[in-house]
């Protein structure tokens, strides 16, 4: 059994649920109820007014499936709106809401000082190696992913 510690797989998946949990505990002591795809999505739509779901899901690589699901909740929170597409009638554009640029603005600090608690056992200049290494498997392994990271500017 002690193998799988050693498995790139395995230490991931744990890392992951690290991250949520520590992410999870910030915003509720901050007082906000939002989850790591939410907070996702919120910023990739304030980076990218009015963007389709399918788009949106690709920035943050993310099932557009799945997404829908996310974005009903904002939406019920009061966070994001949906509109009718001027270049697609079939699709529909997201946008950030008054509340949810508020929110956004107020959850960035918190979630920008977590990111040191997420990877709390390694010095500053561990930390600089470990997130460029995580970019570089990551990148690589990125069409083989269910949902694969899109930028916009990759079409």
């Amino acid at each position: 059994m002690s193998e799988i510690y050693q498995m790139a797989g395995h230490l991931i998946r744990r890392l992951q649920q690290i991250s949520v949990s520590i992410f999870t505990e910030h915003m509720r002591d901050a007082g906000y109820d939002l989850t790591p795809v939410q907070f996702a999505a919120l910023s990739a739509i304030e980076a990218n007014p009015e963007v389709d779901q399918v788009t949106l899901a690709g920035l943050i690589a993310y099932d557009p499936v799945t997404l829908s699901g996310v974005i009903d909740r904002l939406q019920k929170k009061g966070l994001v709106s949906r509109a009718v597409s001027p270049r697609d009638r079939r699709a529909r554009v997201i946008a950030l809401t008054p509340r949810g640029e508020k929110l956004l603005a107020a959850c960035k600090p918190v979630v920008w000082a977590l990111q040191d608690d997420i990877l709390s056992g390694l010095d500053d200049a561990e930390r600089s190696t470990f997130l460029s290494l995580l970019d570089k498997a990551a990148s690589a392994g990125n069409a083989q992913s269910r949902a694969p990271l899109r930028p916009r500017d990759a079409g």
